[in-house]
């Protein structure tokens, strides 16, 4: 008999529960967020008749692989579809959304989600390290220009972050009051841009020693930083039949709401990696502003942006990106830039 299993992850325990192909519960129980844990409460029933099932989250990566390897047949489901249909059951608890997941995996009524390699979730960590150590930077080099304008200093609108501490230490160091409270701040700033440099360095390095990174900077517009963060949001090209379906999975395209004689298309979906999204918008508007490199993407969005609009145009640039760059993935192909026609 096939029994399927449901699982609600949290970050300590698990709630399991198991039912067979008529819906029927067999076993419910709470075990311990651990591979041995699970694996000793299925243990039971041959896993060759067992289909594992949970909803995609933080912890996805080390059960997914930790089953798989244990021998069972596992998939991850997509949490968007796994919620819509949990939000129908009366109660929420562990118990209760491990049994809908359970039934959930048994209707078939879901998407599976990929799981990336070890290796795209190290360069993830990667960029996700250079982004929050940049964000921190300039946290603080904010908070310094707040506590400034309490004593009357206003410093110019744009100062570059490589040379803050040059143009800020010395307003510090002329006052004792501010150097006693905001010099230990510029010092903390200062280490911490420090190591953000360095993980800029790495960035870099990776991205420059990766052949399809390189592939992808030859596109005007694309730096390290979107074309490390497109390689390992999709990690593998071929789980996309299709490259106009990438642009939708990132949430680029627009919504469309139907009913009846409505036909309503929205704005766009923003589904999916937001880093992702985040990283081609900026590449496409590298692209249409500050590019030289003349190419026939950037002649049509130029043409889009006097019909459309600046933001939509670079959001259509952004999402025909998503599409030339799965492409160049899939097919091993070079960018071919062609001379603009009609861009003035």
């Amino acid at each position: 008999m096939k029994y399927y299993v449901g699982l609600d992850v949290s970050l300590r325990s698990v709630a399991v529960c198991v039912i067979d192909s008529e819906g029927g519960t067999v076993l419910e129980r709470a075990v311990a967020c651990e591979i041995d844990d699970i694996s000793g409460c299925l243990s039971v029933f041959p896993a060759s008749d067992l289909r594992i099932g949970f909803e995609a989250g933080a912890m996805s990566q080390h059960l997914f692989f930790g089953l798989q390897a244990a021998g069972f047949n596992v998939v991850c489901m997509e949490a968007r579809q796994v919620n819509a249909a949990l939000s129908a059951m009366r109660n929420k608890t562990d118990k209760t959304d491990a049994r809908g997941i359970a039934n959930v995996l048994r209707s078939g009524w879901f998407n599976p989600v990929h799981m990336k390699s070890r290796k795209a979730h190290a360069v993830r960590a990667l960029l996700s390290s250079r982004k929050a150590v940049q964000r921190k930077c300039i946290d603080l080099a904010n908070e310094i220009r707040g506590l400034f304008r309490i004593f009357g200093v206003r410093l110019p609108s744009r100062i570059d972050q490589a040379s803050f501490d040059e143009k800020v230490r010395p307003i510090i160091e002329a006052d004792p009051d501010l150097s006693h409270a905001l010099l230990p701040l510029l010092d903390a700033r200062a280490v911490l841009f420090s190591t953000y440099r360095e993980l800029d360095r790495r960035v870099k390095r990776v991205a420059s020693n990766d052949e399809t990174c390189l592939r992808f900077m030859a596109i005007p517009g694309v730096g390290p930083i979107a074309a490390l963060t497109f390689k390992a949001a999709v990690d593998d090209p071929k789980r996309f039949t299709s490259s106009r379906t990438v642009a939708a999975h990132f949430g680029l395209t627009p919504r469309r709401y139907q009913s009846g004689e409505m036909d309503n298309p929205g704005r766009i979906s923003k589904a999916g990696d937001a880093d992702v999204r985040s990283a081609l918008y900026a590449a496409a508007n590298a692209m249409m502003m500050r590019s030289v490199a003349s190419s026939e993407i950037k002649s049509w969005g130029l043409r889009l942006m006097r019909r459309k609009g600046r933001r939509r145009a670079v959001v259509a640039v952004a999402r025909k990106l998503a599409v030339v760059m799965h492409r160049i993935w899939a097919d091993n192909t070079e960018f071919r830039q062609r001379p603009l026609e009609g861009a003035a």
